[in-house]
């Protein structure tokens, strides 16, 4: 096996645990042997458990022994919850380490380095494109601003639509795009909607699986706004946690959450007007149905543009089928 494929496998990997592994980032790992042969592979473990690098080498034995490391961050050097993954990569006897992204945090930073110094080739940037916008776009965003990383997601029609002219808005998309929906809420820390989405669709803002159980997991349901919402309200029932924050200031919602690191924006066009005015959206998900609504209720309210030459400039950074829909994804141009 290539590294570059060895790189596929591990990010694999790290998808499979990505919203588990809180407050470290999920990881992926893949030992391959002296021929190149896979010998053993790991993922980041909850809090307190092992690194992807330690389920792998262990999994991997006495293969290890001059074999190659295939990481999708660079080891850590510090020692915190566990010891240096460096430490066991050397312990282990690997004659060479490729990572895709460098560690920002300067704590652990410095692992590269240090196997250099100690006899280990090392290669550095496989695939850095493929983990940075997928399993630790989050985690590198929230190492790098401090603050966790909003996505806005919404369902659209084709001409921009989030309801019908009565109101009316399931569904817009198809139940593959719902399905889609709830495996990301399934890994995200946090879902954010105002006051006036609760009032009016009194959703749940749980995740579910496809037979319309509870996922294992779920994220904090987080209600935001000046008005009162009713205590019957499902999104306060015990599927999950619920915090209420009494403020419309977007960067009062942002401090209220800085211990988390993903977070889903699902609110209205108000909400979602606010924090693109704020510039506090890093990312947008916009599911898009092949219908045509017409009418009066849009997306986004006002965003603060007065002309198109002030237009918030965004670029497409991947577009996807899912269903009849389409899901694009935007980060800021």
């Amino acid at each position: 096996m290539t590294p570059e494929a060895a790189m596929r496998l591990a990010i694999d990997l790290s998808d499979q645990v990505k919203g588990t592994t809180y407050p470290n980032p999920p990881v992926g790992a893949v030992i391959l042997d002296r021929d190149g042969d896979v010998a053993g592979v790991g993922a980041t473990a909850p809090q307190g458990g092992p690194h992807a690098e330690v389920l792998a080498l262990r999994r991997a034995g006495e293969r290890a022994v001059g074999g190659t490391a295939v990481v999708t961050l660079e080891p850590c050097n510090h020692h915190g919850r566990t010891p240096p993954c460096v430490d066991a990569l050397l312990t282990a006897g690997v004659s060479a380490v490729v990572y895709a992204v460098a560690d920002p945090n300067p704590l652990a930073a410095g692992g590269s380095a240090r196997l250099t110094g100690s006899g280990v080739d090392t290669v550095s940037g496989v695939l850095a494109d493929d983990v940075t916008g997928g399993p630790l776009r989050e985690w590198l965003h929230k190492q790098r601003t401090g603050r966790p990383h909003v996505t806005w997601k919404y369902a659209t029609s084709v001409d921009g639509r989030s309801a019908a002219a009565d109101g009316s808005s399931q569904w817009i998309t198809s139940e593959a795009a719902r399905a889609d929906v709830h495996r990301r809420r399934a890994v995200v820390d946090a879902i954010v909607v105002g006051t006036g989405t609760v009032l009016f669709d009194d959703p749940t803002l749980t995740a579910r699986l496809p037979d319309g159980s509870l996922a294992e997991r779920q994220p904090l349901r987080v209600v935001v706004g000046e008005r009162e919402i009713s205590s019957d309200a499902r999104v306060l029932n015990d599927d999950s946690r619920t915090m209420v924050i009494r403020t419309r200031d977007p960067h009062e919602v942002i401090r209220a959450l800085s211990d988390r690191t993903d977070v889903l924006l699902e609110g209205g066009p108000t909400l979602a007007g606010g924090f693109l005015r704020a510039g506090v959206i890093d990312r947008i998900l916009a599911y898009v149905a092949p219908i045509l609504l017409g009418g009066p209720i849009v997306a986004v309210d006002d965003i603060g543009v007065p002309s198109i030459t002030h237009a918030q400039r965004w670029r497409f950074d991947g577009t996807e089928r899912i269903g009849p829909d389409l899901r694009l994804s935007l980060v800021p141009g």
